[in-house]
């Protein structure tokens, strides 16, 4: 495959993907996002750090309707960088796959890595609403999320390495290594640093719409990525 090709799918598929990813986000997580800053105003209010006005309210509703407009170009642009991520490694492992074909392939990477750098961080750090988390642990709460990120990422990689040495009837190893390694890092990662004071019922239906949301971009990925590959490869 020509590289101006290989680029163009990536990037394509990424962005496409991202589009999907936004307007899945528009229509079912908005509105909860749309309750739980519902729920922080009213906190404001009571605490009397604001006021209740027409103008509060006039400026709440322009900042969201410009938060909202911009959902779906926000995910075209996260899309197409994580995307560029994908299409790397699904060209240097795509042989490695295995798979009928380059959609099955695709779809198996994009679950391997929905699984290894997305689920297993949520399961330790879930999303959750405005509502949830103070101002100032904002970057300590970041750090620890990415750095979970990583640690999941890189010790895939290296455990997927290792098995390649052993023989076909103990390639398992390295998987039952990663999960070991995995689980001992769960544990030793710091707590999130916040208490949740949000309703659970909100919290809980946030988090599994997130989940909808993300899903929908990797599903999405690695099915339009396979269909462009399989059409375009030569």
């Amino acid at each position: 495959m020509k590289s101006v090709v290989f680029v163009a799918i990536v990037l394509i598929s990424g962005a496409l993907a991202g589009a999907i990813h936004g307007t899945v986000n528009f229509a079912i997580v908005e509105p909860y996002l749309d309750e739980a800053i519902g729920i922080e105003n009213q906190n404001l209010f009571d605490s009397g750090q604001e006021v209740d006005t027409a103008e509060f309210r006039a400026e709440y509703e322009s900042y969201r309707i410009w938060q909202k407009s911009g959902q779906v170009v926000a995910g075209v642009i996260l899309g197409t960088a994580v995307g560029s991520l994908f299409g790397i490694v699904f060209g240097l492992s795509r042989n490695f796959l295995p798979g009928k074909n380059d959609i099955a392939k695709a779809v198996l990477l994009a679950g391997i890595m929905w699984v290894v750098i997305y689920f297993i961080p949520f399961l330790k750090y879930p999303a959750n609403p405005p509502t949830v988390g103070e101002g100032e642990t904002i970057v300590l709460r970041s750090i620890l999320y990415l750095s979970f990120i990583a640690i999941s990422g890189i010790s895939a990689i290296l455990f997927y390495k290792l098995s390649t040495r052993f023989k076909d009837n103990k390639k398992y190893l390295g998987l039952v290594g990663y999960a070991v390694f995995i689980s001992v890092a769960f544990f030793v990662m710091p707590e999130n640093p916040d208490k949740i004071t949000a309703p659970m019922n909100l919290v809980n239906e946030f988090r599994l719409m997130s989940v909808l949301g993300v899903s929908s971009f990797w599903s999405s990925i690695g099915i339009i990525l396979g269909l462009l590959w399989k059409k375009y490869e030569k």
